[in-house]
């Protein structure tokens, strides 16, 4: 990271972030196009969990190509200032690497949508009826690095 003062090196403050930020933004490529698409999220134990149709664009392209990028941020908010060159942002963020794979079986759908849950409705063990499990594919990314930054904080 080039300004390594702006870096977020405490653990705590990173997994508050994943846990807060309402949006992850996925990278995918295949055949040296980039594809970049945001969806809802969750984040436990180093694996990000993502739902999405059983088919399309995304799941071909992790298909091809399990290598993805993601990145999440959270608390943004415009600084505005007298002179146009000294705006800027306030923020905290995460840039993330992984391999994606996904889940297909209903069990493990059923698992991974209780942690998405969890982080959008709260706790609780919820169940899902198995003609939905049936239409949706988890994405499942083991993250193998990220770093955080924050601005303004």
């Amino acid at each position: 990271m080039r300004r390594s003062d702006k870096e977020i090196h405490d653990a705590s403050l990173l997994q508050s972030v994943l846990d807060e930020a309402p949006v992850c933004r996925l990278g995918l490529c295949r055949d040296n196009v980039p594809y970049v698409v945001p969806m809802n999220f969750a984040y436990r134990d180093n694996t990000i969990y993502l739902h999405a149709a059983p088919e399309g664009k995304k799941l071909d392209m992790i298909r091809a190509n399990p290598l993805v990028c993601f990145e999440v941020e959270h608390r943004t908010e415009l600084v505005s200032a007298e002179a146009p060159c000294n705006w800027g942002m306030r923020y905290y963020s995460i840039i993330g690497w992984g391999n994606a794979s996904l889940i297909e079986d209903q069990a493990g759908k059923a698992e991974a949508l209780n942690v998405i849950m969890e982080k959008y409705a709260g706790q609780g063990a919820y169940s899902f009826p198995v003609d939905a499990l049936e239409k949706i594919v988890v994405i499942k990314i083991r993250v193998t690095g990220m770093t955080g930054k924050k601005s303004g904080y």
